[in-house]
């Protein structure tokens, strides 16, 4: 008979999940930290619809973001997207990555908190910069000088970033690696044993 480790990820995820209940896992942070692809990955792990806020307001609105950007400017744009991320709220359990600045709005803060755990995906400017400059939607970022600007978002932000409820370091690392970590941490938020590398675990 094949001893299992005292705690299999099956089990920590039906835990995780248990505590998660009808809520969401919402990811937040600056352009370029990865809760797109993250939080795709911590969806299929804990196998729960995954939901893009940015993709959701395009389909919505059938614009892109920069192009919503350019036409009402950011105040209608951020009103948009309150609207749509309370919409999405509704429908957890799910993982639900949200734009960087959807996190500053007050109200949508309160309904993240109220329907969801958040996740701050924190990451240095170094890596934001390499990310960010890989592509050329970004709005905010049409400046002469990109890390600048992303210096004073993260000085604006990364305060309010802070008060979420789980923050997992980003780095330059495979995204499984990271999801891990991000399942990890929201495991001991919820106060669960989380589970034991698998080198670590008695035969």
């Amino acid at each position: 008979m094949i001893a299992h480790p005292a705690h299999p990820p099956g089990d920590s995820h039906a835990a995780l999940l248990g505590q998660l209940g009808n809520r969401s896992i919402v990811f937040v942070g600056l352009m370029g930290a990865g809760k797109t692809a993250i939080g795709r990955k911590v969806a299929t792990m804990l196998s729960l619809p995954f939901v893009d806020s940015d993709q959701e307001i395009e389909s919505v609105s059938r614009m892109t973001v920069p192009e919503l950007f350019e036409r009402y400017g950011e105040g209608e744009f951020r009103a948009l997207e309150q609207r749509v991320i309370l919409r999405v709220l509704e429908n957890g359990p799910q993982v639900l990555s949200t734009g960087g600045g959807a996190f500053m709005n007050a109200q949508t803060r309160e309904a993240i908190a109220a329907h969801g755990v958040s996740v701050w995906l924190k990451a240095e400017l170094d890596l934001l910069m390499e990310r960010v400059s890989k592509k050329q939607n970004r709005p905010l970022l049409k400046s002469a000088d990109p890390r600048a600007v992303l210096e004073r978002l993260m000085g604006e932000r990364y305060p309010v970033y802070a008060i979420s409820d789980v923050t997992v370091p980003t780095r330059d690392d495979r995204k499984e690696i990271i999801a891990a970590e991000v399942l990890e941490a929201l495991c001991r938020h919820f106060g669960i044993d989380a589970v034991a590398p698998a080198g670590e675990v008695e035969p």
